[in-house]
Formats: C-alpha cells, structure tokens, sequence
C-alpha cells in the first residue's frame, strides 16, 4: 500500500537527482542566451522554431520528474525538509523561464508565414495545435520589461493575498459545543461533520462553521477585492474583453460552448430541485432542503472491502469496458504506482500526479475499505489511463486543459458505479445513486451558482471594493437563483466565497465552470457507451489520446458531439433525471 519512487530517483542526495538540478539551471541559462542570439530575425525561422520546442519538451520532461519526486515525496511526508527545500529552490529557478518564454512567443508572433514553415516540417506538423495556440496567447503579451514587473509585483500581490487567505483558513478554529463539550476544531475537520450520520452533528457544525467566518471575514474581503483588482486590471493591460474570455481562451473553449451549456442548465434546475425536495421529506424536512443537510448521508453501504479486493473488484469490473484499462490499471497496483495507506504525516485526500518522461503514474490515497475509497481508486486510476494514452506524445502534446482534465476520471466512477449497482440492496443502491446526485447537484447547480457570484463579483468590483455585507448577499443571491426552493432559505449559506479557495488564485478566475463542462461531457459519452456498447472504446480512446492536440469543439466531433448545441447539454441532464427518478421510486 506504499508507492515506489525509485524509478525517479533513489533519494535527495543521489548523484542523478543532483545532477538533473544543475541540468535545469544549466539549461535555463542555456535558452536565455540562445534566444537573446537567435531570436533577432526570422531567418532559418523552421530550426529555430524546431528547436526551441524540442528544448522545452527536453527541459519540460527533466521538470516533470524532479518535481515529481519532490512534491510526491513531501506528500507522504510533510515535515520532509528535503522534499520542501527541493520543492520551494524549483519555484524559484522556474521563474527564471519567463524572460526567454516571453521572447519566444514575441519572436513567433511576429513571424511571417508561419502556416507554410508549419507545412515544411513533419516535426512542427505535430506540433501545429501548439504553435497556433502559443500565438493566440502572445497576442496578448505586453513588453518584456512590463511582463517581468508584473510577475514581480504579482509576488507582493495577489499571491501575497492569497497567501493571507490561507493562512486565515488554515489557521481558523471553529468554536463548537458538541454534546454539552466545549471544543475547538480546525476548519476541515467542522465542514467534513456535514456528511455525519447523526443530523444534530450536522446542524451543529453548519451554525459553528457560519459563526467562525466572522472572525475572518474582514480579511477575507480584503483579499478578495485585492486579487480580483488585479485580474481587472491585468485583463485591461493584456486587452482581453473579459477576465471570462481570457479564461475560455486558456480552457479551449468558445463562448457559443459555454451559453449553451449554462442555457441548459438554466432549463434543468426544476429537475434537481425535485431532487433536493424529495431528500428533504425523506430527511423531514418542510421547507425544502436545509444547507446543513445538502451532505446527509442517504441509505446504508456500510460494506469494506481489504486493499486486495478494491483490486480485484477494481480491475475486473473495468475488463467490462476494456481489457486495456484493466491491464493498465492491474499494472499500477502490482509496481507499487499507488499509495494507499493512511499514515501520520500524510497529506489528506487523493491525488494521480502523471510522470510523463517515465511513462508511468503515482496515486496517492487514504484508503479505508470503504466504496467511497474504491470509487476514488478507480477515478485517480481514469486519470492515469489518461496519462497512459498520451505517453507516446510529447510532454508538449500531453498537456490539456481543466474542462477535459476529468473525463476518464469521472467515466470511471460509472463503470464501478453501474457494476456495484447490480448487486446491492434496495438500501445500498439507494446510497450509491444519492451520493451520484449528490455530487452531480455540486458540479451543476452549486458550480452555476459560483459562476454567478464571481460574475457579479468582477462586474461590481470595476468601480468599488465589496463590503462583507454585500460578499454575502451576492452570495445567497447566487444560491437563490440556482437552488430555488430546493433549499430552505432560511439555511443558505452566505460565507461560500470564503470557504472555495478557487476564488482566490488570480490565475484561475472563473474556476467553476470547467467542472460543470467536465461532468456533462462525461454524461453524454455515458449515453453513447450505452447505445453503442463495444465499438465505442475505440472512440473513447481516441478522444483522449487527442486531448492535448484539440481544442474542446473539435475533441466533441471525434465522438460526434456537438457542444455548440443546447440538444447536446439536454441529453446530457436527461442522464442525471433518469437518476432522479431512480433515486424518487427507490424512497
């Protein structure tokens, strides 16, 4: 249950890790100085352009892999100051790539003829959907002297705010009375009691979690006004209309995408207020459903299975859709790719970190024998398979953006899902299709939500720096228009802009629709997989051995969506209300 990392390197001190770190200076000042030389003209415009990619996919897979041995190391170890030192010393020297990265995609964007030089070269041929894209971003480049003080500033900026954010949140304990006991509890630990089976718990945690923000909530409104300034004016700076289309550009989605997915959307919010509704009768309630109870657990799936038979349920299960998935996924059990075992001094959670120049993964978990640990196995195993499909690419070929991220992922989820389906009891499907709704509600309506609040956010933010009061009400004005009386009103939750960090990184505005796209893309290659059955593999692997080399609409076409159509998102919910339904008649 404990991952191995030597195929990366034996230890901080080994001769090739070190070695592999003055590599990466080395290189850094290498490019530096080769791009101050040969990035005057556009004479030998193919070579250079050439090299230049072959450098950054050479210098990219070296990062990959101390990075990955640094960060993989402290996250099994958080006190590892070796790990920390090695983390902390890449950040700064990675930096130092901005200057000749800056004058690359100046150089390109002057260059003539770019589509003919692309057309001469079967090397930059495969590397088209980069070149293009990297032209698309240097559009909006500003001069070099100006891009170095802002990545200055930005330091003692937003970061800094950041920065402050998460000390705030980290560091809040929550006042709570738990049975007649006075307690002081992180954070974490009050928000992760909304899943407890006992609902005085869960009410009791809501109101401690809500009353310990106004500790913080001051500060919180300063860092929040502070980052989003600067997004404001960054965006102005670089002459994007919007901080949204600066977004969609990076996300390789188009606007025609996103309205007719949120339009869909829009349309089928009756149908999970039906949802919300139903479990709040089932749990009591009058009103519709109270936040506090939004993560009520539903049914009994008591059942835990030993590491062993999470593998052998895990890889089984998956040769109903393919034997190649099976395989990859029975190979990184039986390497040592996963570590599993909860431990002191373990980050919590899980995660799949992708080592590209290795062709291999390493996932980390906390396994307890519970199905929900087993679901979680198997989607950082979807990300993995990803990651398999695209060893034989380039590292720059590899890469591809949040709203695809979780596409074999959450595919997975299903094929465990609709397995363990066939076997339950009444009680234990009806926990198994809640804990769907529940996270299918999160990624649709609660993300729809976000999006509103943070839309609002920035308009207002143009001309005034928001008060708390104002924070909040936008807040459960965003709850209102997207829950309706699915919730009770009287239990919303004011302070969600606090607690979602996603609002507070100046590199990731609009952080929330990309999960929203991710979920109902996922739906509707459910949908095909149904219709279809075992000639749809094949297309699902080429959808995601594609992904780094398409934009979004063109990965659509390869399984033959089209995401600028409203019909496509609608079928796509029509799977999440056939769930609905499930879930209605099983109570």
């Amino acid at each position: 249950m404990r991952w191995s990392l030597e195929k990366l390197y034996t230890s901080f001190d080994s001769e090739e890790f070190k070695k592999d770190n003055e590599k990466i200076l080395s290189s850094i000042e290498h490019i530096k100085k080769w791009c101050e030389e040969n990035l005057q003209t556009g004479e030998n415009a193919k070579e250079k352009l050439e090299y230049y990619i072959k450098f950054k996919n050479e210098l990219g897979d070296l990062l990959v892999k101390v990075r990955g041995f640094s960060l993989l190391s402290l996250s099994v170890d958080v006190k590892n100051e070796k790990a920390l030192k090695a983390v902390e010393t890449l950040e700064n020297v990675t930096t130092m790539l901005a200057e000749p990265e800056t004058k690359f995609k100046r150089w390109l964007l002057n260059l003539k003829n770019v589509d003919e030089i692309i057309e001469s070269s079967s090397y930059l041929k495969s590397h088209e959907f980069y070149v293009k894209e990297t032209i698309k971003e240097a559009e909006h480049l500003l001069s070099e002297k100006e891009e170095i003080i802002l990545a200055k500033m930005k330091n003692t900026g937003s970061e800094a705010w950041a920065k402050l954010h998460e000390f705030l949140t980290s560091t809040l304990l929550v006042d709570i009375n738990i049975n007649g006991e006075e307690k002081k509890l992180p954070l974490s630990v009050v928000r992760n009691m909304a899943y407890d089976k006992d609902p005085y718990i869960r009410k009791t945690a809501y109101f401690a979690e809500l009353n310990s923000y106004k500790k913080i909530e001051e500060a919180s409104a300063a860092c929040l006004n502070g980052i989003k300034g600067e997004v404001l004016t960054v965006t102005e700076l670089r002459k994007y209309s919007s901080p949204l289309e600066m977004t969609l550009q990076r996300s390789r989605m188009d606007f025609e995408t996103l309205d007719a997915m949120l339009k869909a959307i829009e349309e089928y919010l009756p149908v999970f207020r039906k949802y919300l509704k139903e479990k709040a009768k089932l749990l009591g309630h009058k009103e519709g459903l109270p936040f506090y109870d939004l993560f009520a657990p539903v049914g009994k799936l008591d059942k835990k299975l030993t590491f062993e038979e999470a593998r052998e349920f895990i890889v089984e299960n998956f040769k109903s859709f393919s034997e190649d998935l099976a395989e990859f996924a029975d190979n990184a059990f039986r390497n040592n790719w996963i570590d599993a075992e909860p431990r002191e001094g373990k980050r919590g959670g899980a995660f799949c970190f992708n080592l590209h120049p290795i062709k291999e993964s390493r996932i980390l978990a906390n396994f307890d024998g519970s199905f929900s640990n087993v679901l979680t196995l198997a989607h950082e195993l979807g990300h993995g398979y990803h990651g398999h499909l695209l060893a034989d690419e380039t590292l720059i070929n590899s890469r591809y953006p949040m709203p695809i991220a979780e596409t074999a992922s959450i595919f997975n989820e299903h094929i465990i899902v609709n397995s363990a389906l066939k076997t339950a009891t009444k009680e234990e499907k009806l926990s198994i299709i809640e804990n769907s709704l529940q996270r299918s509600t999160q990624t649709i309506v609660d993300i729809y939500s976000r999006f509103l609040f943070e839309d609002e956010l920035l308009k207002r933010r143009k001309d005034h720096s928001l008060s708390v009061e104002e924070l909040k009400q936008m807040m459960i004005d965003a709850q209102k228009k997207t829950y309706g009386d699915g919730l009770d009103q009287n239990y919303m939750h004011p302070y969600m802009w606090i607690n979602k960090p996603h609002y507070y990184d100046a590199d990731l505005n609009y952080y929330n629709f990309p999960y929203a796209f991710g979920e109902l893309f996922v739906k509707g290659l459910i949908c095909k997989y149904n219709q279809e059955g075992e000639k749809f593999v094949e297309e699902y692997k080429e959808l995601l051995s594609q992904t780094g080399k398409k934009n979004l609409y063109e990965l659509g076409k390869i399984v033959g969506f089209d995401i600028h159509s409203i019909d496509f998102w609608r079928k796509s919910l029509d799977v999440i209300k056939e769930e609905i339904e499930q879930f209605i008649s099983l109570i």
